[in-house]
């Protein structure tokens, strides 16, 4: 048990505001080829749906739906930016 003395504060992150907390983290796990529906459906509304997909692109999260995201739409966004900055550098 975490004990917090008056003149502490336990700081929030957005983990605490997530649609997700709670649920059973399988579901954003799902087998190969299995529908991520329903694990897209709890993240569409939430609050920090975009600190969620940063955090696993910034991570390199490789599994799982983060930010109502797929893998490979989170690879697509890595890419995407990769050659963003690469013509920014560029030019």
């Amino acid at each position: 048990m975490l004990h917090v003395s008056a003149d502490e504060t336990v700081e929030s992150t957005w983990q605490d505001y997530a649609n997700c907390l709670g649920v059973d983290p399988d579901l954003f796990f799902p087998e190969r080829g299995a529908s991520t529906r329903e694990a897209k459906e709890v993240c569409r509304g939430c609050v920090v749906r975009e600190d969620c997909l940063e955090y696993a692109l910034a991570n390199g999260e490789k599994f799982g739906i983060w930010g109502g995201m797929s893998e490979r739409e989170r690879r697509r966004i890595r890419r995407q930016r990769a050659l963003a900055r690469a013509a920014a550098s560029a030019g």
